[in-house]
């Protein structure tokens, strides 16, 4: 697969995942009054409308994430991906390292698990009200165990949100009290009058509220044909074009590492310091950066050239840059001269074995060097790169 190609996929894939997002924040403000700052306001409760477009959201993501994990590479089909998974995720924990050597049986159940949350589970939402809660609790307690996991949790995290959708005000009532006057109190009023027909006249505000909603729904429904019929395609363009990433995202953990060189001096000799950037050195556990992590682990699947950022960055680590050094578990400028050069590195990672000689010296990853992934740079030589960017030289900062 071409780079450039691969490059197009992977922001493909940003887009699928983290349209979570943007649905919850928009989503969310149609469940809120206008005007009121009532908890229940009596005239504007919650339209069901948008609590459905919660549902809508979170089986439109997980039936998406299911057919482009079935469909884009063999190894969901036979079974074999979590024997990867663990290992080659973009941001590992300590918990990832011990679940990567679990039976092979238990891989197998993680991974029908997955498809059955995935793939079943997201249409219990249209079974009636106890057949959503539990897809609700499903799709929770599956984003719970991938955040615990490692995986990409601030994506786990925005998918919970319309979760928790799949539950009505009787399954959520437990978390608000009792106490008069309270949200508990003003859902029973509100429903208890509903039951005896005594609803309040509409307003001009509700019935333009409503109005508002139905609109809502009406363009939400036609943004989905086009979802709907990618969903049942055969020929599922990301599932389609997914294929050669997770051959390399889940059959190898290659991983960018920034190696920083120092020279001292004038003479030609040099003292090198190895510090990697991202996964961190092989004596340190799995740890969580989310952000830069992730983008460094994409990073690694494509050239420098195509991630500008990385020599952005490298170039704010000569100037010493403490927003950028606050990034990095370990300063390894700290209480030196700034460095002359830095130079990046291109690495393949893996775990070592749980009682073997590697762990037995404190080490967590076996580490290969794959070769250079950019040249060395120093801060003049990077002037006028970043000058044809329009970015400030790294030394004003």
């Amino acid at each position: 697969m071409e780079k450039a190609q691969l490059g197009r996929v992977i922001e493909e894939v940003f887009f699928w995942l983290g349209e979570s997002a943007p649905g919850d924040g928009l989503f969310g403000i149609f469940l809120c009054p206008l005007w009121s700052l009532e908890q229940v306001p009596l005239r504007c409760p919650p339209s069901r409308i948008s609590v459905w477009l919660f549902r809508w959201l979170i089986v439109r993501i997980m039936l998406g994430a299911g057919l482009i994990k079935i469909r884009g590479d063999r190894c969901w089909r036979d079974l074999t991906c979590m024997d990867y998974h663990y290992e080659t995720q973009p941001v590992p924990n300590p918990i990832s390292y011990y679940l990567h050597r679990s039976p092979w049986w238990f891989h197998r159940f993680e991974t029908l698990s997955n498809h059955f949350i995935e793939l079943i589970a997201p249409f219990f939402t249209f079974l009636g009200r106890r057949m959503c809660m539990a897809n609700g609790v499903l799709q929770v307690l599956f984003q719970v165990t991938l955040i615990v996991s490692g995986n990409l949790s601030f994506l786990n995290w925005l998918t919970i949100v319309p979760s928790v959708a799949c539950f009505d005000d009787a399954a959520l009532g437990f978390l608000f009290g009792s106490s008069e006057g309270g949200a508990k109190q003003a859902v029973s009023r509100i429903q208890s009058e509903e039951a005896a027909g005594r609803k309040p006249a509409p307003t001009r505000g509700m019935l333009a509220r409503r109005a508002l909603n139905v609109s809502l729904a009406v363009l939400i429904g036609y943004l989905s044909v086009p979802v709907v019929m990618n969903l049942i395609s055969s020929k599922q363009p990301l599932a389609v074009s997914l294929k050669s990433v997770q051959r390399w995202c889940f059959r190898a953990r290659s991983v960018l590492t920034l190696m920083t060189q120092l020279h001292c001096g004038r003479s030609m000799s040099s003292c090198v310091n190895q510090e990697p950037f991202s996964a961190g050195p092989v004596s340190s556990p799995p740890t969580t950066y989310p952000r830069l992590d992730w983008l460094m682990w994409f990073a690694a699947f494509q050239t420098y050239e195509q991630n500008e950022w990385v020599i952005h960055i490298a170039g704010r680590l000569l100037a010493n840059d403490s927003s950028i050094l606050s990034l990095i578990q370990h300063n390894p400028f700290e209480d030196r001269e700034k460095p002359r050069w830095v130079r990046g590195e291109h690495f393949r990672y893996r775990f070592s074995d749980p009682g073997g000689a590697n762990a037995a010296l404190g080490k967590w990853w076996i580490r290969k060097r794959l070769g250079a992934y950019f040249p060395p740079v120093d801060l003049a030589g990077l002037r006028k790169y970043f000058q044809s960017r329009d970015w400030p030289h790294p030394d004003i900062y």
